[in-house]
Protein backbone atom coordinates (compact mmCIF):
# COMPACT_ATOMS: atom_id res chain seq x y z
CA UNK A 1 0.00 0.00 0.00
CA UNK A 2 1.43 3.37 -0.99
CA UNK A 3 1.47 6.33 1.36
CA UNK A 4 1.60 10.09 1.11
CA UNK A 5 4.08 11.83 3.40
CA UNK A 6 4.04 15.55 4.19
CA UNK A 7 7.55 16.42 5.34
CA UNK A 8 7.62 19.53 7.48
CA UNK A 9 8.25 20.52 11.05
CA UNK A 10 6.27 23.75 10.63
CA UNK A 11 2.79 24.02 12.10
CA UNK A 12 1.73 26.47 9.36
CA UNK A 13 2.55 23.90 6.67
CA UNK A 14 0.55 21.21 8.50
CA UNK A 15 -2.39 23.62 8.82
CA UNK A 16 -2.11 24.44 5.11
CA UNK A 17 -2.21 20.74 4.19
CA UNK A 18 -5.39 20.26 6.23
CA UNK A 19 -6.95 23.43 4.85
CA UNK A 20 -6.33 22.31 1.26
CA UNK A 21 -7.76 18.83 1.94
CA UNK A 22 -4.53 17.07 0.99
CA UNK A 23 -4.85 13.36 1.64
CA UNK A 24 -1.81 12.73 3.82
CA UNK A 25 -0.99 9.52 5.70
CA UNK A 26 1.98 10.87 7.69
CA UNK A 27 2.99 14.38 8.80
CA UNK A 28 6.62 13.71 9.70
CA UNK A 29 10.28 14.57 9.36
CA UNK A 30 11.86 12.59 6.53
CA UNK A 31 13.25 9.12 7.17
CA UNK A 32 14.22 8.10 3.64
CA UNK A 33 14.35 4.42 4.64
CA UNK A 34 10.56 4.38 5.14
CA UNK A 35 9.78 5.61 1.62
CA UNK A 36 8.79 2.94 -0.90
CA UNK A 37 8.13 2.74 -4.63
CA UNK A 38 4.87 4.49 -5.46
CA UNK A 39 4.83 6.65 -2.32
CA UNK A 40 4.27 10.40 -2.61
CA UNK A 41 6.34 12.89 -0.64
CA UNK A 42 5.38 16.55 -0.22
CA UNK A 43 7.77 19.09 1.28
CA UNK A 44 10.66 21.47 0.72
CA UNK A 45 13.60 19.11 0.46
CA UNK A 46 17.17 19.59 -0.81
CA UNK A 47 17.95 18.30 -4.29
CA UNK A 48 20.01 15.28 -3.20
CA UNK A 49 17.09 13.93 -1.15
CA UNK A 50 14.66 14.54 -4.01
CA UNK A 51 16.99 12.52 -6.25
CA UNK A 52 17.04 9.69 -3.68
CA UNK A 53 13.24 9.67 -3.59
CA UNK A 54 13.10 9.53 -7.38
CA UNK A 55 15.62 6.67 -7.46
CA UNK A 56 13.40 4.77 -4.99
CA UNK A 57 10.41 5.20 -7.31
CA UNK A 58 8.59 7.76 -5.18
CA UNK A 59 6.90 10.93 -6.45
CA UNK A 60 7.91 14.31 -5.02
CA UNK A 61 5.90 17.52 -4.86
CA UNK A 62 7.75 20.61 -3.72
CA UNK A 63 5.94 23.11 -1.49
CA UNK A 64 6.88 26.34 -3.26
CA UNK A 65 6.22 29.67 -1.55
CA UNK A 66 7.13 33.14 -2.85
CA UNK A 67 9.15 34.36 0.14
CA UNK A 68 10.62 37.78 0.76
CA UNK A 69 13.97 38.11 2.52
CA UNK A 70 12.08 39.01 5.71
CA UNK A 71 10.06 35.76 5.50
CA UNK A 72 13.06 33.44 5.30
CA UNK A 73 14.02 31.42 8.36
CA UNK A 74 10.80 32.05 10.22
CA UNK A 75 7.67 29.95 10.59
CA UNK A 76 4.77 31.20 8.52
CA UNK A 77 1.13 30.59 9.32
CA UNK A 78 -1.14 28.89 6.79
CA UNK A 79 -2.68 32.31 6.04
CA UNK A 80 0.77 33.79 5.35
CA UNK A 81 1.67 30.84 3.11
CA UNK A 82 -1.52 31.25 1.08
CA UNK A 83 -0.88 35.00 0.77
CA UNK A 84 2.56 34.14 -0.65
CA UNK A 85 1.19 31.84 -3.36
CA UNK A 86 1.92 28.47 -1.69
CA UNK A 87 1.60 25.70 -4.28
CA UNK A 88 2.79 22.18 -5.04
CA UNK A 89 5.14 21.58 -7.94
CA UNK A 90 5.99 18.04 -9.10
CA UNK A 91 9.74 17.51 -9.46
CA UNK A 92 11.86 14.70 -10.89
CA UNK A 93 15.55 14.48 -10.14
CA UNK A 94 18.35 12.03 -10.79
CA UNK A 95 21.96 11.59 -9.77
CA UNK A 96 24.69 12.04 -12.35
CA UNK A 97 28.45 12.22 -12.18
CA UNK A 98 30.68 14.94 -13.50
CA UNK A 99 30.82 18.69 -13.48
CA UNK A 100 27.91 20.84 -14.61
Amino acid sequence: MTKTYFISGHKGAHDLAKRQDLTVDCLVHLDITTINKGDTVIGSLPAHLVAELYEKGARYFHLAIDLSNEDRRRDLTADEMEARNARLIGIRAAFFEGNP
